[in-house]
Protein backbone atom coordinates (compact mmCIF):
# COMPACT_ATOMS: atom_id res chain seq x y z
CA UNK A 1 0.00 0.00 0.00
CA UNK A 2 1.27 3.41 -0.50
CA UNK A 3 0.94 6.53 1.37
CA UNK A 4 -0.90 9.52 -0.92
CA UNK A 5 -0.31 12.36 0.73
CA UNK A 6 -3.31 14.51 -0.23
CA UNK A 7 -2.32 18.41 -1.19
CA UNK A 8 -3.38 21.15 0.54
CA UNK A 9 -3.59 23.55 -2.85
CA UNK A 10 -3.93 22.61 -6.55
CA UNK A 11 -1.04 22.09 -8.37
CA UNK A 12 0.58 25.05 -10.35
CA UNK A 13 1.92 24.83 -13.42
CA UNK A 14 5.47 24.62 -12.35
CA UNK A 15 4.87 21.50 -10.17
CA UNK A 16 2.63 20.27 -13.37
CA UNK A 17 5.33 20.60 -15.52
CA UNK A 18 7.47 18.64 -13.51
CA UNK A 19 5.00 15.53 -13.06
CA UNK A 20 4.71 15.37 -17.18
CA UNK A 21 8.57 15.46 -17.35
CA UNK A 22 9.10 12.86 -15.09
CA UNK A 23 6.77 10.30 -16.95
CA UNK A 24 7.07 6.84 -14.91
CA UNK A 25 10.32 7.83 -13.24
CA UNK A 26 10.30 8.50 -8.95
CA UNK A 27 11.44 11.27 -7.02
CA UNK A 28 14.06 9.31 -4.39
CA UNK A 29 15.46 11.02 -1.68
CA UNK A 30 19.03 9.90 -0.16
CA UNK A 31 20.97 11.05 2.63
CA UNK A 32 21.91 10.22 6.39
CA UNK A 33 18.99 9.55 9.33
CA UNK A 34 17.80 12.69 10.44
CA UNK A 35 18.10 14.41 7.51
CA UNK A 36 14.28 14.89 7.04
CA UNK A 37 13.75 12.47 3.90
CA UNK A 38 10.17 11.28 5.33
CA UNK A 39 9.39 14.81 6.45
CA UNK A 40 10.29 16.04 3.05
CA UNK A 41 9.26 13.85 1.02
CA UNK A 42 5.15 13.90 2.20
CA UNK A 43 5.20 17.68 1.69
CA UNK A 44 7.05 17.43 -1.66
CA UNK A 45 4.90 14.06 -3.00
CA UNK A 46 1.58 16.51 -1.36
CA UNK A 47 2.65 19.23 -3.93
CA UNK A 48 3.40 16.76 -7.20
CA UNK A 49 0.61 14.71 -6.61
CA UNK A 50 1.98 11.74 -6.24
CA UNK A 51 1.85 8.87 -3.71
CA UNK A 52 4.47 8.74 -0.77
CA UNK A 53 6.44 6.03 0.16
CA UNK A 54 8.42 5.39 2.96
CA UNK A 55 11.53 2.74 2.03
CA UNK A 56 11.56 1.10 5.84
CA UNK A 57 7.99 1.11 6.69
CA UNK A 58 7.70 -0.77 3.49
CA UNK A 59 10.38 -3.19 4.97
CA UNK A 60 8.82 -3.53 8.35
CA UNK A 61 5.25 -4.21 6.92
CA UNK A 62 6.63 -7.12 4.65
CA UNK A 63 8.41 -8.59 7.38
CA UNK A 64 6.05 -8.07 9.97
CA UNK A 65 9.32 -6.38 12.02
CA UNK A 66 10.58 -3.67 13.06
CA UNK A 67 13.83 -2.50 11.62
CA UNK A 68 15.43 -2.70 14.67
CA UNK A 69 14.32 -6.41 15.55
CA UNK A 70 15.54 -7.25 12.03
CA UNK A 71 18.93 -6.01 12.84
CA UNK A 72 19.14 -7.88 15.69
CA UNK A 73 17.58 -11.00 14.76
CA UNK A 74 19.58 -11.21 11.48
CA UNK A 75 21.99 -8.77 11.53
CA UNK A 76 22.70 -5.69 8.85
CA UNK A 77 23.86 -7.77 5.67
CA UNK A 78 20.30 -9.75 5.54
CA UNK A 79 18.50 -5.96 6.19
CA UNK A 80 20.44 -4.52 3.06
CA UNK A 81 19.27 -7.43 0.69
CA UNK A 82 15.96 -7.01 1.50
CA UNK A 83 16.07 -3.42 1.57
CA UNK A 84 17.11 -3.72 -1.98
CA UNK A 85 14.67 -5.53 -3.10
CA UNK A 86 11.92 -3.55 -1.14
CA UNK A 87 12.98 -0.44 -2.87
CA UNK A 88 13.51 -2.40 -6.59
CA UNK A 89 9.66 -3.19 -5.80
CA UNK A 90 8.06 -0.17 -5.28
CA UNK A 91 10.57 2.02 -8.32
CA UNK A 92 8.99 -0.89 -10.32
CA UNK A 93 5.49 0.02 -9.56
CA UNK A 94 5.37 3.43 -11.00
CA UNK A 95 5.59 7.25 -10.04
CA UNK A 96 6.73 8.20 -6.43
CA UNK A 97 8.21 9.96 -3.95
CA UNK A 98 10.24 7.84 -1.91
CA UNK A 99 12.30 7.91 0.88
CA UNK A 100 15.20 5.76 1.32
CA UNK A 101 16.94 4.64 4.64
CA UNK A 102 20.49 6.10 4.57
CA UNK A 103 22.40 3.13 4.00
CA UNK A 104 20.66 2.13 0.90
CA UNK A 105 21.86 4.59 -1.68
CA UNK A 106 25.50 2.76 -0.46
CA UNK A 107 24.67 -0.33 -2.66
CA UNK A 108 25.77 0.05 -6.43
CA UNK A 109 22.81 -1.99 -7.62
CA UNK A 110 20.39 0.10 -5.57
CA UNK A 111 21.76 3.66 -7.40
CA UNK A 112 22.41 2.10 -10.42
CA UNK A 113 18.19 1.35 -10.50
CA UNK A 114 17.33 4.76 -8.82
CA UNK A 115 19.58 6.02 -11.87
CA UNK A 116 17.77 4.10 -14.44
CA UNK A 117 13.70 4.86 -12.60
CA UNK A 118 14.39 7.88 -10.62
CA UNK A 119 15.53 11.26 -9.76
CA UNK A 120 17.65 11.37 -6.60
CA UNK A 121 17.76 14.01 -4.33
CA UNK A 122 20.13 14.07 -1.44
CA UNK A 123 19.32 16.01 1.57
CA UNK A 124 22.71 16.62 3.10
CA UNK A 125 22.75 17.59 6.52
CA UNK A 126 25.53 18.41 8.69
CA UNK A 127 26.72 15.84 11.92
CA UNK A 128 25.40 18.31 14.33
CA UNK A 129 21.84 19.15 12.80
CA UNK A 130 21.48 15.01 12.48
CA UNK A 131 22.66 14.44 16.40
CA UNK A 132 19.91 16.81 17.57
CA UNK A 133 17.13 15.26 15.51
CA UNK A 134 18.00 11.42 16.19
CA UNK A 135 20.13 11.98 19.86
CA UNK A 136 17.00 10.94 21.96
CA UNK A 137 15.39 8.08 19.09
CA UNK A 138 15.79 4.66 20.08
CA UNK A 139 14.82 3.33 16.71
CA UNK A 140 18.18 4.01 14.70
CA UNK A 141 20.18 0.47 15.40
CA UNK A 142 23.61 1.88 13.66
CA UNK A 143 23.31 4.49 16.47
CA UNK A 144 23.04 2.04 19.73
CA UNK A 145 26.99 2.50 20.45
CA UNK A 146 29.00 3.71 23.24
CA UNK A 147 29.75 7.09 21.09
CA UNK A 148 27.00 7.92 18.69
CA UNK A 149 28.45 11.54 17.66
CA UNK A 150 31.77 9.20 17.11
CA UNK A 151 29.26 6.69 14.57
CA UNK A 152 27.45 10.05 12.93
CA UNK A 153 30.98 11.55 11.87
CA UNK A 154 32.20 8.06 10.29
CA UNK A 155 28.72 7.18 8.82
CA UNK A 156 29.19 10.48 6.81
CA UNK A 157 33.20 10.23 6.24
CA UNK A 158 31.78 6.85 4.37
CA UNK A 159 28.84 7.92 2.97
CA UNK A 160 28.94 11.06 1.49
CA UNK A 161 31.04 10.49 -1.53
CA UNK A 162 28.52 8.18 -2.74
CA UNK A 163 25.82 10.85 -1.70
CA UNK A 164 27.62 13.42 -4.19
CA UNK A 165 26.26 11.43 -7.27
CA UNK A 166 22.80 11.83 -6.49
CA UNK A 167 21.40 14.08 -9.53
CA UNK A 168 20.36 16.87 -6.80
CA UNK A 169 21.72 18.18 -3.44
CA UNK A 170 19.32 19.66 -0.94
CA UNK A 171 20.60 21.27 1.97
CA UNK A 172 18.82 19.95 4.93
CA UNK A 173 18.98 23.04 8.05
CA UNK A 174 16.66 24.16 10.52
CA UNK A 175 14.06 26.45 8.29
CA UNK A 176 10.88 25.62 7.24
CA UNK A 177 9.99 22.44 5.86
CA UNK A 178 7.97 24.10 3.39
CA UNK A 179 11.30 26.27 1.99
CA UNK A 180 13.11 22.81 1.54
CA UNK A 181 10.33 21.47 -0.27
CA UNK A 182 10.27 24.60 -2.29
CA UNK A 183 14.37 24.10 -3.06
CA UNK A 184 13.07 21.00 -4.32
CA UNK A 185 10.73 21.86 -6.82
CA UNK A 186 12.97 24.72 -8.38
CA UNK A 187 16.22 22.40 -8.46
CA UNK A 188 13.61 19.59 -10.39
CA UNK A 189 12.22 22.07 -12.77
CA UNK A 190 15.76 23.17 -13.29
CA UNK A 191 17.18 19.48 -14.12
CA UNK A 192 13.64 18.51 -15.67
CA UNK A 193 12.10 21.11 -17.65
CA UNK A 194 13.71 22.74 -20.66
CA UNK A 195 13.92 26.32 -20.32
CA UNK A 196 13.92 26.59 -16.80
CA UNK A 197 16.24 28.73 -14.74
CA UNK A 198 19.11 26.78 -13.38
CA UNK A 199 19.71 27.05 -9.77
CA UNK A 200 23.05 28.21 -8.60
CA UNK A 201 24.92 26.34 -6.27
CA UNK A 202 24.64 27.87 -2.63
CA UNK A 203 26.64 26.37 0.74
CA UNK A 204 23.16 25.85 2.96
CA UNK A 205 20.46 25.51 -0.07
CA UNK A 206 20.33 24.32 -4.12
CA UNK A 207 22.92 22.74 -5.68
CA UNK A 208 22.28 21.37 -9.39
CA UNK A 209 23.90 18.64 -10.57
CA UNK A 210 24.55 18.98 -13.99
Amino acid sequence: MSETAAPAQPSTPQEADITSALGRRSVVLVGMMGAGKSTIGRRLAARLRLPFLDADIEIEKARGMTIPEIFEAHGEDYFRDGEARVIARLLADGPCVLATGGGAFMREETRNRIRDKAVSIWLKADADTIMKRVRRRADRPLLQTADPEATVNRLLSEREPVYQSADLTIGSRDVPHDRIVDECIDALRARLCAGATVVQPTTDGMNVTP
